[in-house]
């Protein structure tokens, strides 16, 4: 797949010799730690390693935020993300990640590891071990202490030359122009007293698109002087940097003093509106917190990106200190997880209609925050924390977080929580998860308990998703006709005229699929078509796309290639919409069959080649319902008739040598199809 590296920008003051030795280390070893204060700039040297890795050695770079996390219980599947990994298998996490990574010739990255060393020991040994091609960068304030391991020390810029750079560079970036030769000695006093550590260097910047030169000097003189009569405790560039973010805290104002320590609250990247709806209140409305924000963005306290606003761990962890001292750390903690429940409650309104898909992203983004609320609620409001893992599952286990959804949704079920609406949905979320990963017998239990105490309180929509898990299984096993009939029984019980709903349309497509697998192929055309017109008219996606793969299918059996192909695009630009790789393996098999029964070959073998990459990213062989068995078998039989047995094999290993995305991407713009 390709690179999940973040951008970085043309500038970059000094660390030549560092980044050349790490560049060097990075092809020689197979472990690489880079040790340093917090703010000394280690992250971004690994990124510009990892950068320098991709363009110079065409390797692959797995970019991996720890940060975020603030225990070890969601390491692996955040690695495994990183990785595009969207593990369906059974097996423990780390086998099955380091199983996916054993051919990789990669440079995983592991960026912030201080606070979860022990579990970050553990991966990083067993990727050594079960990886050979891949080599693990860590950044982190302690080395990991493992055998092999090799340390660059990541030292302040000189104080004399790049660190006066850089503050330079930065002030200007600020409005404040240091080139007079006073204001340049005033800033390399100021970088002496610094250390030369960067993000000292730029909470003093930020300062100055505010204040004057000479008054940044004595302020900042003032606190360190003070410090320096006060107990000494620790390395003096740890002083240094606490020291200097004290002294940003002290300039800001109260309102963004207040603000700083309330986004302390939030683990990930987070836009206007959720630090509007978490944060504000109290001194913090409207406008107030509109100018805290960007106050506290140009005194570089908090950084914006394309994704939103987030905070550098060290500066979040003295947010969080004061948050403490206020006697809020409970009642934002509290705010947070609400806000966040709320988030999942409108996504799960908005599944069926043209929002469906934006949702989807949006829970992607706030993974972090997701995690933390459920976590909160978990020891607060277990009841809350059940309805909000439901209303998750489904959306994760689409977007291959099928482990999320077993830790937290177990996880709630296990608590003392009251049986209803709620316990009905978490246990249907889990069955899919289930289903997904192959535990048919497991899926069936979680499937007849939902579907018990949904009917226990006459809940209709619960019913009917209980049948499409239910009937999913039944399909999966080759039991079309039973499918069919517990679909058929809830769509007859829900009747003709009640409402469309989630479990309707999935009930549907339910009966669709059985109908094909039957031989029903005109009433399954028929019927596919009315329920992929009714997905376009409200603006859905997921139920869309498997609508166009089963009149794909239909249409490929009744040798109707041109009509199954533009089918099978569809399928393609849905899933890809979605980011459901899962879904975009399916749909390159099918496309490869059509394109085999179309006379081409060596396009064929090309979307084969890439949907085995694609197959291999949800850690199984190729999968589906019984009937694609046969279209695959047609499938090769009819591509080594094209191409003879070595031509089928050379075509094959060249589709694997090919970045699946570019594949998918250039058959989406009608590369390689006929008719």
């Amino acid at each position: 797949m390709l690179s999940n590296l973040p951008d970085i920008s043309d500038e970059f003051i000094g660390r030549k010799p560092e980044l050349a030795h790490l560049s060097d280390a990075l092809m020689r070893e197979r472990l690489v730690t880079l040790i340093g204060v917090g703010g000394v700039g280690k992250s971004r040297l690994a990124l510009h390693a990892a950068h320098a890795a991709l363009r110079n050695q065409r390797r692959k770079v797995i970019w991996v935020e720890l940060w975020p996390l603030w225990d070890e219980r969601l390491l692996i599947a955040t690695v495994a993300d990183a990785a595009g990994f969207a593990d369906h298998t059974a097996t423990m996490p780390l086998d099955a990640l380091c199983e996916w990574l054993a051919d990789t010739d990669a440079v995983l990255v592991l960026d912030s590891c201080e606070h979860l060393l022990s579990s970050c020991r553990h991966l990083a040994a067993h990727l050594v071990m079960t990886c050979p091609s891949v080599t693990v960068l860590a950044t982190s304030r302690e080395p990991l202490e493992m055998p092999g391991e090799h340390l660059v020390t990541v030292e302040p810029l000189p104080t004399a030359t790049d660190a006066v750079e850089l503050l330079c560079r930065r002030a200007s970036a600020a409005g404040a122009s240091l080139r007079e030769p006073k204001d340049v000695a005033t800033a390399a006093r100021l970088c002496q007293w610094l250390e030369g550590i960067p993000l000292s260097l730029e909470l003093v910047a930020g300062q100055l698109g505010q204040r004057t030169l000479r008054e940044v000097e004595s302020t900042l003189w003032s606190r360190l002087d003070l410090e320096a009569e006060g107990e000494v405790t620790g390395p003096s560039r740890h002083r240094a940097i606490r020291t200097t973010i004290g002294w940003s805290h002290e300039l800001c104002e109260p309102a963004e003093r207040l603000l700083w320590a309330r986004l302390s609250v939030f683990r990930g990247t987070v836009d206007t509106e959720t630090v509007h709806a978490v944060c504000g209140g109290g001194p913090l409305h409207g406008t107030v917190v509109e100018a805290a924000l960007s106050g506290l963005v140009a005194k570089s306290v908090v950084s914006r990106g394309p994704g939103g606003y987030r905070m550098l761990d060290t500066v979040r962890d003295y947010g969080q200190m004061w948050l403490d001292e206020t006697g809020e750390a409970s009642g934002m903690a509290d705010r947070h997880a609400g806000h966040f429940l709320s988030l999942a409650r409108s996504a799960n309104r908005d599944w069926l209609g043209p929002r469906q898909a934006s949702w989807y992203h949006a829970i992607g983004r706030a993974h972090p925050d997701l995690c933390a609320a459920l976590d909160r609620l978990l020891a607060t409001h277990p009841q809350a924390a059940l309805e909000m893992s439901g209303l998750l599952g489904f959306f994760w286990s689409c977007c291959g977080r099928l482990r999320e959804v077993a830790h937290y949704v177990q996880a709630s079920l296990g608590a003392d929580v009251e049986s209803g609406a709620a316990r009905a949905r978490a246990r249907w979320a889990l069955g899919v998860a289930r289903v997904l990963r192959g535990e048919y017998e497991a899926a069936g239990k979680l499937a007849a308990s939902s579907h018990a105490e949904a009917s226990a309180r006459q809940d209709v929509e619960g019913m009917l998703r209980a049948a499409y898990l239910e009937g999913l299984i039944y399909l999966l096993q080759g039991r079309p006709m039973t499918a069919r009939w517990l679909a058929d029984r809830e769509l007859d019980r829900a009747g003709p005229t009640s409402p469309a709903s989630q479990g309707r349309f999935m009930c549907r497509l339910v009966r669709v699929f059985a109908l094909t697998a039957e031989g029903q192929l005109s009433i399954a055309r028929r019927e596919a078509g009315e329920l992929y017109d009714d997905c376009v008219a409200i603006g859905e996606w997921w139920t869309r796309s498997y609508a166009a793969y089963q009149l794909a299918l239909i249409a490929l059996f009744e040798d109707r290639t041109q009509d199954a192909a533009a089918h099978a695009l569809r399928i393609l630009q849905g899933k890809q919409h979605l980011g459901d790789s899962f879904g975009i393996a399916l749909g390159l098999d099918l496309l490869a069959s059509i394109l085999a029964a179309q006379g081409a070959g060596e396009q064929a073998v090309t979307a084969l080649g890439a949907g085995e990459t694609y197959w291999g990213t949800v850690g199984h062989p190729q999968r589906g319902t019984p009937e694609m068995k046969h279209v695959r078998d047609q499938l090769e039989q009819t591509t080594r008739h094209l191409l003879g047995d070595d031509g089928y094999d050379e075509a094959l290993r060249r589709a694997a040598r090919q970045d699946p995305d570019l594949i998918l991407h250039e058959l989406l713009n009608g590369t390689g199809l006929n008719g």
